[in-house]
């Protein structure tokens, strides 16, 4: 699975850890995405969406 949502297109931001020494190593935050139910083009398939993109209604979902 690419943790890219399929309809905006968010995927991975890259950044540093940094603690108290101020070491710095390499991290990534990840998007928030959900396996949802969608109707695209008439049939009924899963897909992987960010949650900005289920609140904002941009897909259909089906429960």
């Amino acid at each position: 699975m690419a943790k890219k949502c399929e309809i905006c297109g968010k995927g991975p931001v890259y950044g540093n850890n940094v603690s108290h020494a101020n070491n710095k190593t390499r991290r990534r935050w990840n998007p928030n995405l959900q396996r949802v139910h969608v109707i695209q083009n008439a049939t009924r398939k899963h897909i992987y969406v960010c949650t900005r993109c289920i609140r904002s209604n941009k897909i259909q979902k089906v429960s």
